[in-house]
């Protein structure tokens, strides 16, 4: 009994140990996913206080990220869902800078369960490559090059390319700034200029405040 008794705690300890590279693997194996789903893939490209609320909402998205890979928790006794077919994520836009080597799947409104994998274009801020802001929310992994993880290595004059469907957009980096979570200001545009504004958190581990990379074309 005793035998069988340690055998099963070495068990949970073991999974313990692993929960925490068996979650990123999944979470890799989406992206990949998404973007072979980009590669094949037809899709139709889908107010102001709107896209406010989303900006705030990001924080508790950050904020649940950062405490997930604080420390390791049990792994769950069901294996990870399929995702239905009536609720299949799509990519929407490929996201690329070649400064960091960062090439990513664009996907629709930013969730949970949306950025566990790709960055998320923001649903009410404008739509990539139109006149106004388009911003792209992403989480800053802790892991070397993981989603948004090098963006702090992002300068003024880098080029951010943004594939959709049918056209190629490039940005051109003209300012990196840190703000406050509640600064909102940075969702600001005016008529005339094709803004994208990059969203992620500040610093990596234990974020206050937001990393955000302004760039128009």
């Amino acid at each position: 009994m005793r035998k069988i008794l340690s055998y099963a705690l070495v068990v949970v300890g073991l999974l313990i140990l692993m929960y925490p590279k068996a979650s990123e693997w999944y979470d890799n194996r989406q992206q990949d996913k998404l973007m072979a789903d980009w590669e094949a893939a037809s899709f139709d490209e889908t107010a102001e206080q709107q896209a406010q609320q989303q900006f705030e909402e990001l924080t508790d998205l950050f904020n649940a990220e950062s405490a997930a890979t604080e420390e390791p928790t049990i792994a769950p006794t069901d294996a990870p869902a399929a995702t239905p077919a009536a609720q299949k994520i799509v990519p929407i836009a490929t996201i690329k800078i070649d400064k960091i080597k960062l090439k990513l799947p664009v996907v629709e409104g930013a969730t949970q369960k949306n950025m566990k994998a790709a960055t998320a274009h923001l649903k009410e801020t404008t739509a990539i490559g139109e006149v106004g802001n388009a911003a792209i929310a992403g989480h800053r992994m802790r892991s070397k090059g993981r989603l948004f993880n090098r963006l702090g290595e992002v300068e003024v004059g880098d080029k951010i390319v943004v594939d959709t469907k049918d056209k190629s957009y490039t940005y051109t980096v003209y300012k990196v700034s840190i703000v406050k979570p509640t600064d909102v200001s940075v969702l600001n545009y005016n008529n005339k200029d094709k803004l994208l504004t990059l969203i992620t958190c500040d610093p990596i581990v234990n974020p206050t405040h937001r990393l955000i990379i302004h760039a128009k074309m």
